[in-house]
């Protein structure tokens, strides 16, 4: 009998890369340097810049050690594109008290101009930065420079092989050079473990931070206090009492212009894929044995390799009536607005509890929650079940709230059921306290090297694996769009669909977000 050999293979180091030997933490003292690439665009303009005012205003960017550098190929000057911004940061007629901050968190712009891929124009934008740290009295080896890439993907390779070869600094003294890059991460498996290869022989993984924003919302962060950190909801949170969850994306407007590029990828790569498939992790997760960002990682990826494969009979597609009458948008155009489709988890939590995700453009109405749904109570010796089910609703936006709807006496002197609900809606029971944006979080975690909001390389391939084949199909023309009219709830079958699945819709009751 041959003898048996084992092979033991070291894990590779997951530490943060402001740490150096014997994973002692080196305290990070040197300036800071933030570069906006793809400065001038829509982008830059509405997200980036505004949350990192916000983050200044509130103190988390010292003037005394931060600068930031639009990068871009528009000709324009530090003026033009301090003016360019302005507008979107703060509507200076109602916030009077911020327009001193305004101005001083404007003088830390200055703006580089050159091409994605031109050695001269990093060069320039690396001797700008090099300026900014020399200013500040940084020692080598201690500066920061975070790159936040508010381009398209496409420009990804060339851009973070300029960064690589010109624009990063020494990191033996707490500095670090960090990339921040936007979805969509690929149009499939292929195309994402390509982008992915690519970004990665020139970086470290946690220099990567892929941002999905939907991870950086109020209510997305609550997810995993609410199902660890309160008793009742752990046995409730199983197979044995809860019959279907849906995660539902809705808005109220079309592609608004934006045919042209929303025809590339359709509604399950823009918004299912990532945002509703995140959401989906922190729903069904396991407990991580800490907050760690690498366990709580590892669980997500878990729970992503445990969805089996998707079945046809449980997808439907839509396209909203008009949305071929974009020129940019072609006329045989098959690409779904709306999707719906029941992914199904092969594990001892989950097993026969579909998990429905929804998202759709040009719907009647606009909001993003979680709803799961309990099953039927035994022996209802109410009568009452027709009113309908308990649900635990989190509502992500807009009007942040949670709340369980369940079945109460109805006042009276008759013995008569009415569902209810037990209501935490945020305006109401934290007033004064202003929710921040999801871009100011992660901007934020970003600087502090923390990981947790972010999308690691295997848990993007898991990703991708489980709509490629789907995204695939439909490509083929094997899964047709459904008509339906914009300011609808979307094709009837996507009803019919929640039905088979098991969802019991409650008529009768709406809930009416309390004023305060």
């Amino acid at each position: 009998m041959a003898s048996c050999q084992w092979h033991v293979e070291k894990r590779s180091s997951l530490r943060n890369d402001s740490f150096v030997k014997d994973d002692v933490p080196v305290s990070e003292t040197g300036s800071l340097s933030i570069i906006v690439l793809g400065a001038s665009g829509d982008l830059a303009k509405k997200k980036t810049f505004p949350a990192l005012f916000h983050l200044y205003h509130q103190g988390f960017l010292d003037q005394n050690e931060v600068h930031i550098f639009g990068y871009a190929r528009s000709k324009i000057s530090d003026k033009e594109l301090r003016d360019k911004i302005r507008g979107y940061l703060i509507d200076e007629r109602k916030a009077y008290d911020k327009v001193e901050a305004l101005s001083k968190f404007l003088q830390l712009i200055k703006y580089v101009s050159g091409p994605y891929d031109s050695e001269e124009g990093f060069k320039r934008l690396d001797k700008a930065i090099s300026e900014h740290e020399i200013s500040k009295k940084s020692s080598e080896g201690s500066s920061r420079r975070l790159f936040y890439l508010a381009l398209p993907p496409s420009v990804y390779p060339p851009v973070c092989k300029m960064i690589k070869s010109w624009c990063t600094n020494k990191s033996d003294l707490g500095g670090w050079t960090r990339i921040v890059v936007e979805k969509p991460f690929g149009k499939d498996l292929e195309s994402g473990e390509q982008l992915s290869s690519q970004i990665g022989k020139l970086f470290d993984e946690p220099q990567i931070y892929r941002i999905d924003h939907y991870l950086g919302k109020e209510l997305v962060q609550n997810m995993l206090v609410l199902r660890f950190a309160n008793r009742f909801f752990l046995p409730l949170w199983n197979r044995d009492n809860i019959a279907n969850v849906q995660i539902v994306f809705r808005e109220d407007f079309g592609t608004e212009g934006r045919g042209g590029y929303f025809d590339e990828y359709g509604i399950i790569r823009d918004i299912i894929q990532n945002h509703l498939l995140q959401v989906l992790c922190l729903v069904a997760m396991e407990k991580p044995i800490s907050l760690k960002p690498e366990h709580i990682r590892d669980e997500k990826v878990k729970v992503l390799q445990s969805v089996i494969p998707i079945k046809d009979e449980e997808v439907v597609l839509g396209q909203y009536e008009g949305y071929k009458d974009d020129p940019t948008v072609p006329n045989d155009s098959n690409t779904p607005t709306f999707a719906t489709t029941v992914l199904r988890i092969d594990n001892e939590r989950w097993e026969g509890v579909p998990f429905i995700l929804k998202a759709g453009k040009a719907m009647s109405s606009k909001k993003a929650d979680i709803r799961i749904q309990f099953k039927d109570v035994p022996g209802d010796i109410f009568k009452c079940q027709k009113q309908g089910r308990n649900e635990f609703v989190i509502r992500l936006q807009p009007s942040e709230a949670m709340y369980m709807k369940l079945t109460v006496k109805q006042p009276g002197l008759e013995m008569q059921t009415v569902q209810s609900e037990l209501d935490l809606s945020y305006k109401q029971r934290y007033q004064g306290v202003s929710i921040p944006e999801a871009y100011e979080r992660l901007i934020l975690d970003t600087i502090k090297g923390d990981q947790q909001h972010f999308v690691r390389r295997d848990e993007l391939k898991a990703a991708w694996e489980i709509f490629t084949p789907l995204l695939h199909r439909i490509e083929k023309g094997e899964l047709k769009s459904i008509p339906y009219k914009a300011g609808s709830r979307g094709p009837i079958e996507a009803d019919e669909l929640l039905k088979k699945a098991g969802y019991i819709q409650t008529h009768g009751y709406i809930w009416i977000p309390p004023t305060l």
